[in-house]
């Protein structure tokens, strides 16, 4: 059973208010902090903070493997040392919803999209999740690393757009966009297949292959990837460009802000 207690505010664009009992704490990535109550202690840890057999050497070495993962190199500790209740909020870095998630209804694991992990409770893990077949790293939008999270109590990560849960069942299966892939349980087997068609692949806008899911477990989908989002701005914008120096400078501007937004989530 969970620690802590959470309320995830707004429909969109939304945060998440963790609430510490007596001498709690959670992990927190970089620039995810958006307020909390004035007794905390903030910790910087490398990587999760998580111990390793090797040491220092192998602490260092897990959170260099951490930021393949779409994750920082550091993150931040915030301990309630009080005997009373205290609050701080994370907030999500992209348009779209916040996904709480109790590991221990999960097997103690999960398997996400890069840069997923929003913040969890302390004791929480994110490692590299290799994709072990070349047709999985090559053609399913993920490459052959995604994240694990692994632990026993809450983790919020970030979905882009509309979010819908599934319970596959045994031998369930399903065709997914890879790119709207946001997490599964480490039960569900994932792979890549072609299309079948090329008509339809070529000229039905889906790509030439999609994510193969099958059952038991349950998988998170969300409607927007944000590499959709960026190919329609980037589109809408090359488009503007053609009408002068307006639409020169609106290109300007989207790549800015696509360029902040990639170092901000490193």
């Amino acid at each position: 059973m969970s620690d802590i207690s959470y309320h995830i505010h707004g429909s969109d664009l939304q945060f998440v208010e963790v609430t510490l009992p007596p001498n709690s704490s959670v992990i927190g990535e970089q620039g995810a902090m958006m307020y909390m109550d004035d007794h905390l202690q903030v910790d910087t840890v490398l990587g999760d903070g998580s111990n390793s057999s090797f040491g220092a050497v192998g602490r260092f070495f897990k959170a260099v493997k951490r930021t393949f993962t779409g994750e920082s190199l550091f993150s931040s500790r915030y301990l309630n040392p009080l005997q009373k209740e205290q609050r701080v909020a994370f907030a999500a870095p992209t348009l779209g919803k916040i996904i709480p998630i109790d590991l221990s209804k999960t097997g103690g694991q999960l398997i996400c999209q890069k840069g997923a992990f929003l913040a969890g409770e302390s004791g929480t893990e994110v490692n590299l999740a290799w994709q072990k077949r070349l047709r999985v790293g090559f053609f399913g939008g993920e490459g052959f690393i995604m994240q694990r999270i692994t632990g026993k109590g809450v983790v919020f990560i970030n979905a882009t757009g509309a979010l819908t849960e599934m319970d596959l069942s045994v031998g369930q299966a399903l065709r997914v966009d890879s790119g709207c892939l946001v997490a599964l349980s480490s039960s569900v087997t994932y792979d890549i297949n072609y299309a079948g068609k090329i008509k339809t692949a070529i000229f039905g806008g889906e790509g030439l292959f999609y994510a193969s899911l099958q059952g038991p477990g349950r998988v998170w989908i969300q409607s927007l990837p944000m590499s959709r989002l960026s190919a329609e701005i980037m589109g809408n914008a090359l488009a503007g460009s053609k009408r002068g120096m307006g639409g020169k400078f609106y290109v300007l501007l989207v790549i800015v802000g696509v360029l902040i937004s990639l170092f901000t989530e490193q």
